[in-house]
């Protein structure tokens, strides 16, 4: 059992295995139940993901009852079919592949909350991008999963994951983080180098506010989640290239937590500060809810 990301590496290290096999062995342990059936549940959430991804790319893509979101995970696909993206096929393959997660979300379409629904595009986002370089076994693919999942076992147990909680740090910049580690892991990196990637990635999203547009997962979330991945495999690199974290990944976590208990309770998921206080933001609260009003008036 561990609780800290610094006990999850020494596990690790010290019996020589994967953070992903640390996490499944854990699973067992806790859940009582046999590898296959941990393994088989993973692989469920993997076709979830697959499929919400497809669902995003097909056609015109998916669009919310609001109008607020959808279309933009195929126009970045064919912006790169058309142009050389100046980030990079990676990096905007990972950007469309997350914001579509987020899009089928707000669409009220099937995904996979990873560690939340509002950053449910960033671990997927990156994992069907950098799948096409990597070209790893789809055993590869559950286990990305599991990596993700045990360094968000530790945020949740020792800062928050959600909004409301901490702000959007908490969510795409755990999602983010997590996602880092996982690339890492299936780049081939150490226990160690994927603590140092989750630390790089949460550290630039740390003081991120929760400020979503009329209270809906749609303004920003869909679009923050593109800038997690960004940073996700920005991280990864880093880390891969011997690039470490001065500051202690589970430090790094404590940081996030007490930003979080600080954060005014108008910028954690309320709506009622940040983007959501702008002109704009507001105008388009009124005009979505004054919409609603008027169709149950009906």
């Amino acid at each position: 059992m561990f609780r800290s990301v610094a006990e999850l590496v020494e596990l690790a290290e010290k019996e020589n295995i994967q953070i992903s096999e640390v996490m499944i062995r854990q699973e067992m342990a806790t859940k009582d139940r046999t590898r296959e059936e941990v393994y088989e549940q993973m692989e469920k959430n993997l076709q979830v993901m697959e499929q919400a991804i497809e669902d995003a790319l097909k056609d015109d893509g998916v669009r919310s009852v609001t109008g607020l979101t959808g279309g933009d995970a195929v126009l970045v696909q064919r912006y790169m079919k058309e142009h050389t993206p100046l980030s990079g096929n990676l990096i905007m393959d990972a950007v469309s592949k997350a914001m579509g997660t987020n899009e089928v979300n707000a669409a009220m379409g099937t995904i996979c909350a990873t560690p939340t629904a509002g950053s449910a595009g960033c671990v997927p986002g990156t994992l069907f991008a950098v799948k096409n370089q990597l070209n790893p076994t789809r055993e590869q693919m559950v286990r990305y999963l599991f990596t993700a999942g045990a360094f968000g076992f530790v945020v949740a147990n020792n800062a928050f994951i959600a909004g409301a909680s901490g702000g959007c740090q908490a969510e795409v910049g755990s999602a983010g983080a997590m996602a880092s580690a996982a690339i890492v892991e299936m780049a081939g990196g150490t226990p160690q180098q994927s603590a140092e990637a989750f630390a790089m990635t949460l550290k630039n999203m740390l003081g991120l506010v929760c400020d979503p547009v009329a209270g809906l997962v749609e303004v920003p979330c869909v679009k923050r989640n593109a800038g997690g991945s960004t940073l996700a495999i920005m991280s990864a690199d880093m880390s891969l290239a011997g690039v470490t974290s001065r500051i202690p990944c589970d430090e790094v976590i404590g940081a996030m937590y007490k930003i979080g208990l600080t954060m005014p309770s108008a910028l954690r998921e309320t709506g009622e500060g940040g983007l959501a206080a702008t002109p704009t933001g507001r105008m388009l609260q009124e005009k979505i809810f004054g919409m609603a009003l008027q169709e149950q008036g009906e």
